[in-house]
């Protein structure tokens, strides 16, 4: 009978032992209770004590990062009108004890209630836009505010909002035709904007390219007639200087020239009178 209650001393020893000790791991947040009342929740990873089990006791929660996911829902714009938007939300559990005195632990029912908050802030978002600023402009603008109204009602709850995204947003098909009309006529609008402004500075550049050629060959024109003045000046100076120097060579030379135009060509013609002035050097070398 000894031995046996040796034994059991032991076993209730171990069993004991192995009930006051716990693991907390490093993706997991811990509340423990002591006959049924949060007394801390504060445990960071690794191994703690507690009383034993029959007193105390422990619950473990996911610390990651959480996704909801649900089927799409349909919400107004501030056109009135009907769109079905899928979305999905990232979040955690920020304070283990909150979280635990909310949903008792349920992670259903804390994934309802953020499910309705979120609801309630998109469609306050989408109240407040059109189809067009919700499917293009305003997306991002819309996820960051409601991102952080719904932090400011969730907190009480011990939960904190990541992320909420739009996966995809649809419209019934009247509303689509509709929507892509007004998207075509706006972007038409803004092309033909930038066609005219492009039209209008094409004008300008060409107008400017006119002026500085018009310009420009005014200019070479006055240089070209300076330059062709001085020339003929300088000519008629270096005609009138050889003129002087030897005044029958310069006939005989004038005439040389004369002959060599009038009759480069087999085909030209000429209809003179023999013995005009014209062929004065073709029987005397003189001239004579």
């Amino acid at each position: 009978m000894a031995i046996r209650a040796l034994f059991v001393l032991i076993g209730l020893g171990v069993l004991v032992g192995l009930t006051s000790f716990f693991v907390v791991d490093e993706r997991q947040l811990a509340i423990r209770f002591q006959l049924g009342e949060v007394v801390d929740s504060d445990y960071a990873p690794g191994l703690h004590w507690m009383k034993p089990l029959f007193i105390n006791n422990v619950r473990k929660f996911d610390k990651r990062i959480l996704t909801l996911d649900t089927r799409p829902e349909r919400f107004l714009t501030g056109e009135k009108k009907n769109v079905s938007v899928d979305f999905y939300i990232k979040w955690r559990i920020q304070d283990p004890a909150l979280y635990y005195t909310s949903f008792a632990g349920d992670e259903r029912q804390a994934g309802l209630r953020l499910l309705q908050i979120i609801k309630n802030g998109l469609q306050l978002e989408f109240d407040k836009r059109t189809i067009k600023q919700v499917v293009s402009d305003d997306r991002a603008q819309m996820m960051e505010d409601l991102t952080r109204g719904s932090n400011d009602e969730v907190n009480q709850f011990g939960i904190e909002i990541i992320d909420v995204r739009i996966k995809q947003i649809e419209l019934p098909e009247d509303v689509q035709s509709s929507v892509f009309q007004r998207m075509r006529a706006e972007r038409e609008r803004i092309a033909k904007e930038h066609r005219a402004q492009g039209e209008e500075a094409a004008k300008g550049i060409q107008a400017i390219a006119e002026k500085q050629r018009t310009i420009i060959l005014a200019e070479a024109r006055r240089d070209a007639e300076v330059t062709r003045g001085e020339g003929d000046a300088r000519a008629t100076e270096i005609y009138g200087e050889a003129y002087g120097k030897n005044l029958e060579f310069y006939e005989f030379y004038r005439s040389m020239n004369a002959y060599r135009e009038s009759l480069a060509s087999r085909q030209d013609v000429l209809v003179l009178e023999p013995d005009s002035e014209f062929f004065k050097y073709f029987n005397s070398a003189t001239g004579k």
